[in-house]
């Protein structure tokens, strides 16, 4: 059965090149333990999300696709909490943040000690998925877009949907 970290871990192979990385690679990048993107390579195999060994470990882009866009919300459904700071996310956070208009209200945030936000607590997808977005821009957006999916409104979802879709496309069009 998937774990929200899975999650976490499939995007972060969406953005790589080629096989898989070692272990403990994506563990450091990831700020996890190597046992824990062991077992969630491991989940991913069964969940054929990810090819397995004999193929290097792929990721399978449009079964992550299909699971991004139609079942997250509903396996992983957003958490949200009391006003926090923290780091944006969802329409808050790049891309969709340039794409719509704040409304005045605040918005999502991952709590986060550092962060320089204030706004409603929404539960990342693991505890250590702010720190490892904040080092890096591409897993930052892309997890701002599952977010806008599991818990936007209808045109926060539409847009989330468009933009996952190019990403993940784009990334295994450049790959072949």
């Amino acid at each position: 059965m998937l774990r929200p970290l899975d999650i976490v871990i499939l995007l972060k192979l969406s953005l790589q090149n080629g096989e898989r990385p070692p272990y403990l690679h994506l563990a450091n990048e990831l700020h996890l333990y190597p046992s824990e993107v062991y077992a969630s390579v491991k989940r991913a195999r069964a969940s054929h999300l990810l090819q397995g060994p004999e193929l290097g470990d792929r990721l399978n882009r449009s079964s992550l696709l299909e699971f991004l866009l139609h079942g997250i919300r509903y396996a992983f459904p957003a958490e949200i909490g009391p006003p926090t700071r923290g780091v944006p996310t969802s329409y808050a956070a790049p891309p969709l943040s340039n794409a719509i208009a704040d409304a005045g209200e605040l918005p999502p945030v991952w709590p986060y000690p550092d962060g320089k936000v204030r706004g409603y607590s929404f539960a990342p997808l693991h505890k250590n998925a702010p720190k490892a977005a904040l080092a890096d821009e591409r897993l930052y957006e892309l997890l701002a877009l599952v977010d806008a999916v599991r818990n936007g409104r209808a045109r926060e979802r539409k847009l989330a949907a468009q933009e996952l879709t190019r990403r993940l496309e784009v990334s295994a069009n450049a790959k072949s």
